[in-house]
């Protein structure tokens, strides 16, 4: 599956999810509903993925997790936050670069229509995949 395709596939589970249960609980029960989400649609995922620190050639076990990597090429970042700001952005991005992975979404189920939640960041590539 390409690139493009698995992510438009995750952004409807969200959407799924999202219609379903709407805004107002806590990341945990979205990540797991996600989690069931793409279960369900055969998508394979992996779910608090650890993320060690490669400092000066030395992996340190800092307690990093991914919240859930689809298919060990897209990270997602799950969310409940008023709204998504620079932090959380730079938080996907560096993740991403320690992985050495292209594509990240940052998904706020905290917010009316989920559309408006959804950010898309890019490792070091053209945003037209």
């Amino acid at each position: 599956m390409k690139l493009k395709e698995l992510t438009e596939n995750v952004i409807a589970c969200a959407i799924e999810v999202h219609r379903c249960l709407g805004p107002g609980l806590l990341e945990s029960a979205y990540e797991q509903c996600l989690c069931h989400e793409m279960k369900i649609r055969g998508l394979p995922f992996e779910k608090q993925v650890a993320l060690p620190v490669k400092y000066k050639g030395v992996c340190l076990d800092c307690g990093y997790r991914i919240d859930i990597l689809v298919d060990k090429r897209v990270v997602l970042e799950i969310k409940t936050v008023n709204s998504i700001s620079d932090i959380h952005v730079a938080q996907l991005l560096t993740y991403l670069k320690m992985m050495d992975l292209r594509v990240g979404l940052l998904i706020n189920f905290n917010v009316p229509l989920l559309k408006d939640g959804i950010k898309r960041v890019v490792n070091n590539y053209d945003d037209s995949i």
